[in-house]
């Protein structure tokens, strides 16, 4: 792997990275990049991207510009692009799994789309589907790989939730029992109580659900399609 990307992926240290992935257990259309893969598996694909800089670049954190669907101060599109080199497991026209360059254990993989994404909210429903539709492929895959029976499917979204690379990334990571990766996984899960404000808690959601669902059939009504700028 190149010094490059080495030194892209490494601005997260590895204290923060488990701080992040333990936090979850706390009460426009673009043609596809030409791709180029060497014999050992490292994706090299070709891009015009030239920034080096990781994270987002707007207004606020998790947002930046991007073009033809390629945020050029992201890691992950430069690792798309080609700008930076990483250990491809999978791809397809949508999606690309590869190794973590600072994993919790060995096997620590990622998925992610090619069109970049800040979160896992505001990604189209066809991309979350067609990267969820990958996972029993993809964990079977790496745990025979690494002897492990067990993974954790793990997506941090926002950065109260520990995220940290504002492009929508999913992350398998193997485990065998009595791994002691989070000690935190012993902790006692308190009981939710079955009274009015939990009742008041569930209608909540259900409103909120309901008025998604009217905004995005207004929008299929008006012939615009959630999904329809990234199909051929």
């Amino acid at each position: 792997m190149s010094t490059e990307s080495e030194s892209a992926l490494s601005i997260v240290s590895p204290r923060r990275r488990i701080a992040a992935l333990c936090s979850h257990l706390r009460p426009t259309d673009s043609p596809s990049p030409r791709r180029i893969f060497s014999d050992d598996g490292v994706y090299t694909s070709a891009c015009s991207s030239d920034s080096s800089r990781g994270g987002g670049g707007g207004d606020r954190v998790g947002e930046s510009s991007s073009v033809n669907g390629v945020d050029e101060d992201c890691v992950f599109c430069r690792i798309v692009c080609g700008k930076s080199s990483a250990y491809k497991l999978y791809e397809d026209d949508l999606c690309l799994s590869i190794l973590d360059i600072n994993p919790l254990c060995r096997g620590h993989a990622l998925l992610i789309p090619k069109f970049h994404f800040s979160s896992l909210d505001v990604t189209p429903p066809a991309v979350i589907a067609a990267m969820f539709s990958k996972i029993p492929f993809l964990s079977n895959a790496i745990m025979k790989a690494t002897g492990c029976d067990s993974f954790n499917l793990l997506v941090n979204n926002g950065a109260a939730a520990g995220q940290v690379i504002f492009h929508t990334h999913i992350h398998l990571i193997p485990r065998k029992a009595s791994d002691c990766l989070w000690a935190s996984e012993s902790l006692r899960r308190l009981s939710l109580k079955l009274d009015i404000e939990a009742s008041q808690l569930a209608k909540c959601i259900r409103d909120q659900m309901s008025i998604a669902s009217d905004d995005v059939s207004e929008m299929q009504n008006q012939g615009t399609s959630l999904t329809g700028n990234y199909r051929e």
